[in-house]
Order: structure tokens, then sequence, then C-alpha cells
């Protein structure tokens, strides 16, 4: 059998599976698609930066402090500037993120989430009891593990999320605002999506690279799809190098309910 044949018959396979398909399973199998190509383009950044690494010796794509706070944005493949100024010195959101209690039962959460940010959330949560209505977010992200655990702890205690006027929610931050039972995000806010990468110091071979970022990718696409908010937003993420932004308009969080109808609006629960 030459390849035209074989390429006739796969394309007679295809159509016949493509006219018996349910619109269901269809749109099942293109989220895959995009899910495994996605990984695959993590690689290839990944690759990239690793290059860029050993052409400029100042620049350690494993250590979180080498990308920047607030990377450009990529709207139609150009880089753009955030869509709002940042208040908070980039000093202060490079620090481990600190957790301080305000009145109204808001806890302010600033800085970066470092690996055990979760435990220290824990335990603060636990010793304010009750009182805590609403976790107050400035962050540019961090360890994805010690966000996801942040994100189910505000859940569970049927907590709100906020990202206030010239604050920043960007990287794991999002996934950390998922939590919220009621999410704000006040106009001036600017919240951001990119690739998860590997931000510790062991260098990994590409197969391991590859193994983890499925893995981590469907921890979180699983735990936003619980939280009620839609796939859209993580594809983003997937679609955006480590090294940018993919700056969120108001209109996109409320179309991928990131944020909830109004300050009582209850998010999905699970």
């Amino acid at each position: 059998m030459n390849a035209n044949t074989r390429l006739q018959g796969f394309g007679q396979k295809l159509k016949t599976y493509l006219l018996s398909a349910d619109d269901g399973t269809l749109m099942r199998h293109a989220f895959q698609a995009l899910l495994a190509a996605s990984v695959v383009f993590i690689i290839i950044d990944w690759n990239e930066l690793s290059a860029a690494s050993r052409n400029h010796p100042g620049f350690d794509p494993m250590q979180p402090e080498a990308v920047p706070i607030l990377p450009p944005a990529l709207t139609e493949g150009e880089p753009q500037n955030a869509p709002s100024d940042i208040t908070a010195q980039p000093e202060t959101l490079k620090q481990a993120i600190r957790f301080e209690l305000q009145p109204g039962g808001i806890l302010s959460a600033e800085g970066s989430i470092e690996p055990g940010a979760a435990g220290r959330f824990a335990s603060e949560i636990e010793a304010r009891g009750e009182y805590v209505k609403t976790v107050l977010l400035n962050s540019p992200g961090g360890a994805v593990g010690d966000a996801l655990a942040m994100s189910k702890l505000i859940r569970e205690k049927k907590l709100g999320t906020k990202v206030a006027s010239g604050a920043l929610c960007a990287s794991s931050c999002p996934i950390v605002m998922a939590g919220g039972v009621t999410r704000q995000a006040e106009k001036g806010a600017v919240v951001g999506v990119h690739q998860i990468f590997n931000g510790s110091k062991e260098k990994l071979s590409a197969e391991q690279a590859m193994s983890d970022a499925q893995r981590t990718t469907a921890d979180v696409s699983r735990h936003l799809e619980e939280m009620g908010v839609k796939s859209g937003l993580w594809l983003h993420a997937m679609e955006t190098p480590p090294d940018r932004l993919y700056y969120l308009t108001p209109e996109e969080m409320k179309a991928f309910a990131l944020v909830t109808d109004g300050e009582t609006a209850v998010a999905k629960a699970k």
C-alpha cells in the first residue's frame, strides 16, 4: 500500500468519524488535542529558555526571580504594557507572601507564593478563626502546588477573593483567586496568566519536564473546572510563554467566570 492510498484511507476514516460523532464528543476531543499541543509548546518554550540561559549567563530560567514581575503581554503576537499601573513596589511583590489582617474581615496576601506558602496561609486562617471573610490578593504568583492548596482551603472555608485597583494577580495567583465563593477584580486590577515552568534549581530532563507539565496542567484544569471557572482561561495560560503575561480584560474575566456577578454571588461550589 503506497503513501497516497494510506492517506486516502485515513481521510475516509476521519470523514466517517466527523459525520457520526456528536457535538459533545467532537468538543472533548478538540480540547484534548489543544491540551496535548500546548504541552508540546511548553517543552519547546522551556528548551528555548534553557538555550537563553546558556547564551546569556546572567539569565537563569530556573530561578523565579529571573522572570520579570510584570512581563509584557501577548496581544496578537505583539508585546504590550500592563493595562493599568501597579501600585506596589516590585521589591515588595518579590518577597515571600505576607498575610495581614485588615478591618472588615479582610486578610491581605501580598508577595510571591513561595514553596511552603500554603502551610503558612493555613496557619493564618486557623489562627483567625471565622473572622476572615475575604482574601485580598496582590501577588505575581509562584509555586503552583501551593497556589492550588491555598485555593482549595479558601473554598473549603467559603471565603471570598478580591484583587483591588492597582493590585497584581498573575501567573499562579489567579488559581488562588478561583477558590473564592465570591470573586472580585476592581477596575484597574491587573490579572494575567501564562504557562507553568520549573522554578526550582533542579535541572530536569525533557521527559520529566513534560511529565510534570502534563500532571500539573491536569491538576490545574480539574481544579478550575471544580471552582466554576471556564476552560478558556487556562487555554490562554498554556498559549502564553512563561516570560510573558496574557492580561485578562474585565470582559474576559466575566466570560471565563473568574469573577462572579456582584459581591453576594456564589460561585459553583464542590
